[in-house]
């Protein structure tokens, strides 16, 4: 069910899970747990994700199966962002 880049695949099936870090001034606070906004595949987190203003996009990571190399097992937002090109190219 994956796509193909070069050797490698993206199953964007597997399950994730989008979490956001709560935040004070729009900065992480490092004193507290990230919490779950969604469930579901890899591809709906990344939907979600990128649904979310662009200003506030360093609060979310998304947790996941690691897919080496080219996804691993949190992604940041930098990393969803690739994904979410690489998903628009295939």
């Amino acid at each position: 069910m994956g796509d193909v880049v070069g050797d490698s695949k993206v199953d964007f099936g597997v399950l994730a899970v989008l979490h956001k870090w709560p935040s004070l001034a729009n900065q992480r606070r490092s004193d507290r747990a990230s919490y779950q906004v969604i469930e579901g595949t890899l591809d709906e987190c990344i939907s979600a994700f990128m649904a979310k203003p662009a200003a506030t996009r360093h609060l979310y990571e998304i947790r996941t199966i690691a897919q080496p190399p080219l996804v691993t097992d949190i992604l940041s937002p930098e990393h969803i962002t690739e994904l979410a090109r690489l998903r628009e190219f295939l």
